[in-house]
């Protein structure tokens, strides 16, 4: 049986900072149509890797290909969703207004968004939840409503692939299932994610393929067969007879 066709392929990734190495040659293969995790202790160069195969921060070697090609060549393809953390949320905008962002990539400098971007902006507030707080100021959302808003943000753009920092953190428990909802969604349309994760427990419910990171790739490719006590315990630096964080024993 021939290989799944990737949608992302990463070879060779080395970044530091301050001389400092954060991630070491490492290699990834993102089937189309899965929901990547990558999962690893903090420190591990999680958002670190992500940001380097989105252009973000400029790795030391290596090279990533989206659909066989350059990011250059396919960027309106690409979706990024980060974390609430990087944002001010103070600035006076609403969540329209925010959503509808995600459309400026198809139209170009000149051309401001119509009718056909309305709809796709109105369509990812509807497809995570949030149509009734289109009126809101982004200030006045809680965490939960905030990843939603940036969630039908990257939605509204309308990506074959979609990159996730840390989608789940600091949650309610009513986003984390509209958020999980959206995942599914975007599987069977055959679009691809990758989420950056961080909670061991609900990683067999978000995902279906894992790669394992500690500064290098542990363990990568479906979640039966990469997420095992073994990798876990080796990305974690874990002996061998102590407990998992956050995994039942």
């Amino acid at each position: 049986m021939s290989a799944s066709p990737l949608a992302c392929r990463v070879r060779g990734l080395s970044v530091a900072y301050r001389a400092e190495p954060v991630l070491r040659r490492v290699d990834l293969d993102v089937p189309e149509g899965s929901v990547m995790g990558i999962v690893g202790p903090n420190g591990a160069g999680k958002s670190t890797l992500i940001k380097a195969m989105l252009g973000l921060v400029t790795p030391l070697a290596g090279e990533t290909a989206f659909f066989g090609r350059p990011l250059a060549a396919v960027r309106r393809r690409v979706g990024y969703m980060p974390q609430t953390t990087s944002v001010d949320w103070d600035f006076p905008t609403t969540v329209r207004d925010v959503v509808t962002m995600g459309t400026y990539g198809s139209l170009g400098w000149i051309r401001r968004p119509g009718r056909a971007e309305r709809a796709r902006a109105d369509e990812a507030l509807r497809q995570t939840g949030i149509a009734d707080l289109a009126a809101r100021q982004i200030g006045e959302l809680s965490g939960g409503q905030r990843q939603r808003v940036f969630l039908a943000r990257a939605l509204a753009q309308a990506p074959d692939v979609l990159f996730m920092d840390e989608p789940f953190q600091g949650i309610d428990a009513k986003s984390q299932q509209a958020i999980l909802s959206v995942l599914r969604d975007l599987q069977r349309e055959g679009r691809t994610v990758v989420i950056v994760h961080h909670d061991l427990a609900t990683v067999r419910e978000a995902c279906d393929h894992v790669a394992l990171l500690n500064r290098e790739v542990i363990a990568q490719g479906p979640v039966d067969e990469a997420f095992t006590p073994e990798h876990i315990r080796a990305a974690y630096e874990v002996p061998g007879d102590g407990s998992l964080p956050g995994v039942a024993p």
